[in-house]
């Protein structure tokens, strides 16, 4: 993802990739994986390529494996789909540096090309996602329910399509804050010293790069002028609040990081595993500054294991795949139409952080221009 994700070990069941292996020669297993039952699944773009989805599930079962990387099992639940997939398919999952970056994830693809520890899968940061179909590094592939996700939301031939996202937010250790903040504005009152951290680098982390378009967006910017965002990290710094230490869930039980911006699903899935070590996380969607992203899925055009990659792709997608991020406080691509054809666990929906008001969401343009724009002035900002 766009994102660093360290995150503590989850209980999840998944195989550490041998970092040894960088020097591992190109498979010459693709080719025939690719094409096993007659059918090419590198360039298979649905799933009636195959001749149906239980076709698609026959050649991934054959393929046996799929690798992935940079899904930490705490973050939007990627821990119970990765095992709800392996003991529903019985497809071995390889989970490779869970917190890794989208950037990690781009240079994987270009460097392991033809090897089988390539990732079959990405779950990057919308301007990676974009960049990547640029440069040719995805294949377009269309799931079963591709026609319900909202325009704008997918590359028209499924070369990327938004599978997940959420608000950027505030979490706050109350039991160590009095008054937990609720707007940018607020950040940069005096008790705040020395207190306010964020869930990576917004020069290669998503949510911190979504943290600063909301900053922005609370004081005069835009979804075309990130500058106030940068200018007022710097006022935030300047007044001594700003904690550059990354918040993982460790930072927030050892008191490091006690009060957060990241993404809602992230702080509201925090809470109750603080809760259990005697901390009350508190999360608060900015009242000045409403910034919603999602991520996106796609499959590597190079893809060791290219149908275990699509059935993913599938099983994602589908109510079960779409409900399991819900459970980890992610509102999925896919909430409006199972909201109104009556898929989605209610109860589920009604455990999201309250946000009023629609979002609304930058176009590729504006988030490429942003990035540029923060690429070349965050350090001097934060160092200066």
């Amino acid at each position: 993802m766009f994102t660093p994700r360290a995150r503590a070990a989850g209980v999840v069941a998944v195989l550490t990739v041998v970092t040894a292996a960088c020097g591992a020669a190109p498979s010459t297993q693709q080719t025939t994986r690719a094409s096993q039952g007659g059918v090419n699944a590198a360039t298979a773009t649905s799933a009636a390529d195959f001749g149906g989805l239980d076709k698609l599930v026959e050649a991934a079962k054959k393929e046996g494996n799929l690798h992935v990387i940079a899904l930490p099992p705490d973050w939007a639940n990627y821990g119970e789909i990765i095992e709800k997939f392996q003991a529903k398919y019985g497809i071995k999952i390889e989970s490779e540096t869970p917190d890794a970056a989208s950037a990690d994830e781009i240079n994987a693809v270009k460097t392991r090309k033809g090897q089988d520890r390539a990732p079959d899968v990405l779950d990057l940061g919308q301007s990676f996602a974009i960049s990547g179909a640029a440069e040719g590094l995805f294949a377009p592939y269309k799931v079963q329910t591709f026609d319900k996700i909202p325009e704008g939301q997918k590359e028209p031939t499924g070369l990327w399509v938004n599978d997940y996202g959420g608000y950027v937010s505030i979490g706050c250790d109350a039991k160590q804050i009095k008054t937990c903040p609720t707007s940018f504005a607020d950040l940069l009152k005096p008790e705040y010293k020395g207190k306010v951290a964020m869930n990576g680098n917004p020069t290669k982390a998503g949510s911190a790069f979504a943290g600063v378009y909301a900053a922005a967006i609370a004081n005069g910017g835009s979804f075309d002028d990130i500058q106030p965002g940068i200018d007022f990290f710097k006022k935030l710094k300047d007044a001594g609040n700003y904690n550059p230490v990354e918040t993982t869930p460790a930072t927030i039980e050892k008191g490091e990081t006690q009060i957060s911006i990241d993404w809602d699903y992230n702080n509201a899935a925090y809470a109750p595993q603080m809760a259990a070590k005697g901390i009350d996380w508190k999360v608060n969607v900015p009242s000045d500054g409403k910034y919603f992203q999602m991520y996106a899925q796609a499959i590597n055009k190079d893809a060791p294991h290219p149908a275990a990659a699509r059935l993913w792709q599938e099983y994602l997608y589908s109510a079960e795949g779409q409900n399991l991020y819900l459970k980890g406080f992610a509102r999925p691509v896919l909430l409006p139409a199972m909201t109104a054809d009556g898929t989605v666990d209610k109860a589920l929906a009604a455990k999201l952080p309250a946000v009023e008001g629609e979002p609304e969401f930058p176009t590729t343009e504006q988030v490429d221009a942003a990035k540029a724009k923060l690429a070349a002035g965050w350090d001097a900002a934060i160092s200066g």
